[in-house]
C-alpha cells in the first residue's frame, strides 16, 4: 500500500473555517513523538527511507489552548514503528509504507538497538484530523517549525496518481495552493533548519 500525501504550509486558523463550510468531520486530535533511526547498513537519507517508532496519545476535543499542556513524557498512549521506502514521484510525498503495532515499546527499542540501529532525530506534533471527500486532512502543529497542512490518503500501486489528483482537489477546495507542495519530511525540515 502506498500513502499519497501532500503538505503545505498554513495558518490552521484559515484552514478551520474553510473545513467548516465544506462539513468537513472532525475525527479526533493527538499529540505524537517520532523517534527516527540510522540504519548500521545503509545511509536513509541517501536512500531516502525512513525508520521510526511513534508514541501516541489521543487529545480531548476541547478546542485550541488544550494542546499548549500536552505532556510529552506521557507513554500512555499506542506506539507503532514504521517504515518508510522512498519518494515514488516528483510532485508529491507518495511512498510505500509498512506500519504495525509495538506492544512494548522498550522491548521495540532495545530490538533495534540490537541490531545496531541508533537514534538520530525526535519530532514532536499535535494533529488534528477531519475528513473530508474521502481524505484525512490533518492540521499539525510541528515543534521547532510552526503550523503546516497535509491532505492524504491510502492506495494501490494503479490508483497512485488518481489519488494524488483528489489530494490537489481538496488542498484546491480548502484555499491552498497545491504549487506550495512540501515534499521534505518534517524530520528533513528539522535537520534543514
Amino acid at each position: 500500500m502506498y500513502e499519497v500525501e501532500l503538505k503545505v504550509r498554513a495558518e490552521h486558523a484559515v484552514v478551520r473555517r474553510r473545513l467548516a463550510e465544506l462539513d468537513a468531520e472532525p475525527v479526533g486530535g493527538v499529540g505524537q513523538t517520532d523517534v527516527y533511526y540510522d540504519a548500521p547498513h545503509r545511509d536513509f537519507a541517501e536512500t531516502d527511507e525512513a525508520l521510526r517508532i511513534r508514541g501516541e496519545v489521543s487529545l480531548d476535543d476541547t478546542g485550541a489552548g488544550t494542546d499548549a499542556g500536552f505532556d510529552w513524557s506521557t507513554d500512555d498512549g499506542t506506539t507503532k514503528v514504521t517504515y518508510k521506502g522512498p519518494l515514488v514521484d516528483d510532485s508529491s510525498k507518495t511512498r510505500e509504507e509498512f506500519e504495525t503495532a509495538v506492544a512494548d515499546r522498550d522491548a521495540m527499542e532495545g530490538i533495534l538497538d540490537g541490531l545496531g540501529f541508533e537514534p538520530a532525530a525526535t519530532v514532536r506534533k499535535r494533529r488534528r484530523r477531519f475528513a473530508l471527500s474521502g481524505y484525512t486532512v490533518t492540521l499539525d502543529d510541528v515543534d521547532g517549525l510552526g503550523e503546516f497542512v497535509e491532505v492524504e490518503t491510502e492506495a494501490a500501486s494503479g490508483d497512485i496518481e488518481a489519488a494524488r489528483d483528489g489530494a490537489v482537489e481538496v488542498l484546491d477546495a480548502l484555499g491552498l495552493d497545491p504549487a506550495d507542495g512540501i515534499r521534505t519530511s518534517y524530520l528533513g525540515l528539522l535537520l534543514e533548519s
